[in-house]
């Protein structure tokens, strides 16, 4: 068994095609297949399903693919334990942001990050909080900062938190616009605007306010914050979103920013890396600038 033969299985794996893991290898459908025939020979199983032009993985193939991924974790680890004597002179951050903190926090604080260390090549994945959980866990990225820790698993773990504030928005011609502040009942009659399951801002406000007895109900689902703005605005209802997602609507009046009456609703976007694997230079050099960018 070599470590060509376990990339190979990997890429097929997560493809779930052998010919999109070729174009991501740059290897020929022969090469490949020769490689994956020889590891199943030698393991004495088959660790593929072909249905079709599906290919999933069999209980021998998802029992491999655990330890696989833990072997390149490990190498990994001692490519950036030997890099470390380099400083932070070169190196690849691989960051994913759920979508509150990807969009409205993130770039700004990667733009300071690559002024600070401009050989430091940073990429950034959006998604929601679900899915840079998963890639988290698949060693896709080494850092994800989310909303809300929601996965169960022990493969992720929480290495810092920032400060966060939901608030209730408003369009300038809602009847709550001028109020500093409402009781949470009061959002029992309005049309509520939110994101989609999965979201971390949609599941911590309505843990929050169901500890007040306030159950919310949606009227509206939309996956994106700008889009649900753009719905307040408009007058479709009102809508919970981060402080940090708002700033220019309102300060020129747009959208209003009302705050729920003895509830504060405060949460943290978490940092989060695979458990087992171990943190860059540039991943703490980028935590530390992080906490100190978003201090209260």
């Amino acid at each position: 068994m070599t470590l060509r033969q376990l990339e190979v299985f990997l890429a097929v794996a997560q493809a779930k095609s052998f010919r999109r893991a070729t174009e991501r290898l740059a290897l020929s459908q022969p090469g490949l297949s020769q490689h994956i025939k020889e590891l199943e020979e030698e393991l004495g199983a088959p660790l593929f399903d072909r249905l079709g032009r599906s290919v999933n993985l069999t209980e021998a193939g998802r029992l491999l693919e655990a330890y696989a991924r833990r072997l390149f974790a490990t190498a990994e680890d001692a490519k950036q334990a030997i890099g470390e004597l380099r400083g932070l002179r070169r190196g690849r951050l691989q960051l994913g942001g759920s979508t509150t903190p990807g969009i409205y926090l993130l770039p700004r604080i990667i733009g300071k990050f690559h002024a600070r260390y401009p050989e430091i090549e940073v990429a950034l994945r959006i998604a929601n909080t679900r899915e840079i959980e998963r890639e988290i866990q698949s060693n896709g990225l080494d850092l994800g900062i989310v909303g809300g820790h929601i996965a169960e698993e022990r493969e992720t773990c929480v290495e810092a938190n920032i400060d966060d504030e939901l608030v209730l928005i408003v369009s300038p011609t809602h009847r709550l616009f001028r109020r500093r502040e409402v009781a949470p009942a009061e959002l029992a009659r309005e049309r509520l605007i939110m994101r989609e399951p999965g979201s971390a801002t949609r599941q911590v406000a309505e843990r929050l306010l169901r500890k007040a007895g306030v159950e919310l109900k949606a009227v509206m689902e939309l996956g994106h914050t700008e889009a649900i703005k753009q719905g307040v605005m408009a007058g479709l209802g009102v809508a919970i979103v981060s402080i940090h997602t708002v700033g220019a609507e309102r300060r020129t009046g747009r959208l209003g920013i009302v705050r729920l009456k003895g509830l504060p609703l405060r949460r943290h976007f978490h940092v989060i890396r695979h458990q087992a694997k171990r943190l860059s230079p540039a991943a703490r050099a980028f935590i530390e600038l992080l906490q100190s960018e978003t201090k209260p």
